[in-house]
């Protein structure tokens, strides 16, 4: 039971620290609403400390546009 919540207080750690990424990056005011912006985002606070460590993950996606 130790274990667990270890592992959830680690998991936490580790994404605050990713949303404190995006912020420095100032990714949460310059967001626009599209796929490559919230895909960034999502990434960003996934990769935790390895934001630190050099990792700039960028994503960029395209949304199928409607048939005419």
């Amino acid at each position: 039971m130790r274990i667990g919540r270890l592992v959830t207080l680690i998991v936490i750690i580790w994404l605050i620290i990713g949303a404190i990424a995006v912020w420095q990056r100032g990714y949460f005011k310059d967001a626009t609403a599209d796929c490559a912006s919230a895909g960034t985002i999502a990434v960003t606070v996934i990769a935790g400390p390895l934001n630190y460590a050099g990792v700039n993950p960028k994503i960029d996606c395209e949304v199928p546009q409607p048939s005419q």
